[in-house]
């Protein structure tokens, strides 16, 4: 059965089918359907192919807003540096390293079963090629989420015969078995380069497989590249691959994966910062969000390069004097009067869900030529100003030559209006211009720093760096309450296993502390690619 030939619902069905997307906490729905269709919608192969791709993409980074509110605003944003918890009625959280099993465990309890389901589900719906290579283009891109969060993780026997309670991998074995996943898809994709998905089963590239062919390839660098301390000789292979393949990696925005498919509530991101907007003493809606706000972390580096990509990020903060002044991640969040003054998240209800983009693939070409790597084909400079090019392009910002020339900017130091949280040390004094003559942790720090900005919401991606690289540097935690597993100044290498897996898994969870794990399982264990001896 060939989907991209077949007679599929209309796309108006399909986007309400991605609207009624929501998270799962219970491993029990592994092998049910979680679309709401009737017996005789369920006898329409292309209908049940078309909703389990469609539902994978919402799984990705997850489209439910309670799921993606706890994985990337109470996680990734905070520790990723680009959003700051705001709800005062918050005391134990991620951002203050004390949170309860119930916001670290989404990133595993939800988003493994709620991608399984699905996957599974197209399995035994084709044999396509065509949207099972995708498919598991869409698993790698998931499950690399889920194992740097957590570390060692089920991979290798998760869905065997419908079941989740299995043993679990190292990371190591983990992620060689992403690269061999990758470079099938891209060789069976490769093959098929001129067939299409119907655009309808496709919220992020309209069916297009040379564009997923590119995402393929530019995950594929990612990841090399994020192994590059404890395997350099694999990272080096595998970033050579990706960048000389046929049909490359994303080169411009048009490559950009976004996901595009929301139904009636939105991005969730949106959605989120928004929760719990009304200030209770008045009532009064509050015009920067509720639940999260702009994160100083970010808002000092920009302010202090005069950034031009602002006014795309961030909503004005509204205090007088003070245009985007952002809130201090992990403090004891002031009233509801006081943190709703600060900068807000500038993202609207249609803005796209970006899971990828054209600039991130610069900066990682970058990174790899400042290591020498010849095979990427030009020069760290030349891929590192044209990574802060696409951004701008991106975001619709003007003045980037000037920008790519000040040599004298440096990020500034915290000045909080409320005089609660401030820091008046900057955290770096990278300048934005390419320095050949700086050393090469200085010129590392550049690259992750534009790579950093150019990643704005994707705060997973950023904490991952911040361990792997220790860039960008961020302001130490106010108020760190995980009683001695972090001390002052240092920040979390993964979050611990969930309660569930203790109960459900238990046999396999403890081996994989045991034996896989190389660590207790805390907040302070680095994961196996987290080998930098610089990055604390």
């Amino acid at each position: 059965m060939k989907i991209r030939n077949s007679k599929i619902l209309s796309i108006t069905a399909l986007l309400a089918l991605a609207g009624t997307v929501g998270c799962t906490s219970h491993y029990e729905r592994l092998n049910t359907n979680p679309n709401e269709v009737t017996a005789d919608e369920k006898k329409r192969d292309d209908y049940n192919i078309a909703a389990a791709l469609t539902n994978m993409q919402n799984t990705v980074i997850s489209t439910d807003v309670n799921t993606c509110q706890f994985t990337e605003m109470l996680l990734g944003g905070p520790l990723g540096g680009y959003f700051a918890d705001s709800n005062s009625g918050w005391g134990t959280k991620i951002s203050t390293y004390n949170a309860p099993d119930n916001w670290m465990k989404p990133m595993f309890d939800d988003i493994i079963p709620e991608f399984y389901s699905n996957y599974n589900d197209l399995q035994d719906l084709t044999d396509d090629i065509v949207p099972l290579a995708i498919a598991r283009v869409m698993k790698v891109a998931t499950m690399h989420r889920v194992t740097d969060t957590y570390g060692p993780i089920p991979y290798s026997q998760i869905g065997e015969d419908g079941q989740i309670q299995v043993p679990y991998d190292s990371q190591q074995d983990i992620y060689n078995q992403f690269f061999e996943e990758l470079d099938l898809s891209i060789e069976e994709l490769t093959e098929r380069r001129t067939e299409s998905l119907t655009a309808a089963a496709d919220f992020i590239y309209s069916g297009d497989v040379e564009k997923w062919i590119k995402y393929a390839n530019s995950l594929k660098l990612r990841l090399a590249m994020r192994i590059v301390y404890a395997d350099e000789s694999l990272a080096r292979q595998m970033a050579s691959e990706a960048v000389n393949h046929e049909v490359g990696v994303m080169e411009s925005n048009d490559d950009n994966a976004a996901f595009n498919g929301f139904g009636e509530k939105g991005n969730p991101i949106y959605v989120a910062a928004n929760y719990n907007n009304a200030d209770p003493d008045t009532g009064a809606a509050s015009n920067t969000g509720g639940d999260h706000h702009t994160s100083a972390d970010i808002t000092s580096y920009m302010n202090g390069y005069e950034d031009p990509r602002r006014s795309a990020y961030f909503l004005n903060s509204e205090f007088t004097g003070y245009e985007y002044v952002g809130l201090r991640s992990g403090i004891d969040i002031p009233s509801s009067s006081v943190v709703f003054k600060y900068a807000g998240i500038n993202v609207t209800n249609t803005s796209p869900l970006y899971w990828m983009n054209a600039a991130e693939v610069q900066f990682l070409k970058a990174e790899a030529a400042l290591r020498g790597w010849t095979e990427m084909g030009g020069t760290a400079q030349e891929f590192y100003e044209q990574g802060i090019r696409l951004s701008f392009a991106q975001w619709s910002a003007s003045g980037v030559d000037a920008y790519l020339a000040d040599d004298t900017s440096t990020p500034g130091g915290y000045v909080d209006p409320e005089g609660l949280y401030g820091y008046g040390t900057a955290m770096s004094s990278v300048t934005i211009a390419w320095s050949d003559a700086a050393a090469f942790e200085e010129n590392l720090e550049r690259i992750i720093v534009q790579k950093w900005i150019a990643n704005w919401t994707l705060g997973n991606e950023a904490w991952a760096d911040r361990r792997r690289t220790g860039y960008p540097r961020l302001f130490p935690v106010a108020v760190n309450l995980s009683g001695g597993v972090l001390q002052d100044g240092d920040i979390p290498r993964r979050l611990p296993y969930t309660a569930n897996e203790y109960s459900t898994n238990t046999a396999n969870v403890i081996y994989a502390v045991t034996s896989l794990l190389q660590g207790t399982d805390n907040m302070a264990t680095r994961l196996w690619w987290d080998k930098n001896p610089n990055s604390n």
